[in-house]
């Protein structure tokens, strides 16, 4: 059975180019808003996501139906944004592993879990410090709330590789709002 965005992509590519509006008007803010979470930068990723959306144009011939095409989308513009992010020179926050491994889930949850103004605006905070890679993680899963296999298909992980990383992450992020406290 087709799904009707394969459906619209079909029409799309025997020439009914005013049909790709429905895929900017369904995903424009939210790669726009993914896009900019990784890159930090509200102009660059106002830019980026007309550019996501042309390599999208282009390549829809590519696309296979194998993921939704929102996945298809969320990679292209995880990988633009990536690579716009690593052409510059992010300050980001180095953790020593060691250090990670000392906290527990619980510590973790608890923190997490106060949805306090005052949290809320330190988690923000700490978000910003984390490099693109484990910003377009947070975003996608938490964010977006993207399946974790969604997310692992998005950013070419395994899923298993996926939650270790989100698990790491978190941890980091325990980390940076306990040292802002101090």
């Amino acid at each position: 059975m087709e799904n009707n965005e394969t459906h619209i992509i079909r029409r799309i590519l025997k020439g009914e180019t005013a049909l790709y509006e429905n895929f900017l008007n369904q995903y424009g803010q939210q790669v726009f808003s993914l896009i900019a979470r990784i890159i930090c930068n509200q102009e660059d990723a106002e830019e980026l996501t007309q550019d996501v959306f042309l390599k999208a144009f282009q390549h829809l011939s590519s696309f296979k139906a194998e993921s939704s095409f929102s996945t298809w989308i969320y990679s292209i513009a995880y990988n633009t944004a990536i690579s716009a992010a690593r052409k510059r020179k992010f300050d980001t926050f180095a953790m020593d592993d060691t250090l990670l491994a000392n906290i527990s889930e619980q510590q973790v949850d608890e923190t997490l879990n106060d949805e306090s103004e005052e949290m809320i605006i330190k988690l923000n905070r700490a978000i910003e410090k984390l490099n693109s890679d484990e910003r377009a993680l947070i975003t996608l899963f938490y964010y977006e709330e993207k399946t974790m296999n969604e997310t692992a298909l998005i950013l070419g992980l395994t899923e298993s590789n996926a939650k270790v990383k989100l698990h790491r992450i978190r941890k980091k992020i325990y980390v940076l709002i306990k040292q802002e406290e101090v």
